[in-house]
């Protein structure tokens, strides 16, 4: 928790956040979901080496009650993409209500 809001950080090198990670809410429930995909290629004279790694992060988290997915911001910097949840307002105490005893 951080100034009001939910405040949710996964590292995540290496990776397009435009292209390879989604961010999606259902029934209450944040979906953070990403893929990293690297090609690494190396030839010479006598060999081509070629290699693909592909990861992929997946998770599923509840929402507070009230907020929606406009309400949530995300950003990317240096490999951390950081989800901002706003936590909303509690609402007001209630005053408490005295009850009459009265003789049986």
């Amino acid at each position: 928790r951080e100034e009001g809001a939910l405040v949710v950080r996964a590292e995540l090198p290496g990776i397009d956040p435009e292209k390879d990670v989604e961010l999606t809410v259902t029934d209450g429930m944040l979906h953070i979901t990403a893929e990293r995909r690297v090609e690494d290629r190396q030839e010479s004279e006598k060999y081509l080496r070629q290699e693909l790694r592909v990861g992929s992060f997946t998770r599923v988290l509840p929402l507070p009650e009230g907020v929606t997915e406009s309400d949530i911001t995300a950003s990317y910097k240096d490999g951390i993409l950081e989800i901002r949840i706003p936590l909303p307002e509690p609402p007001p105490a209630e005053e408490p209500k005295k009850i009459a005893v009265t003789r049986a």
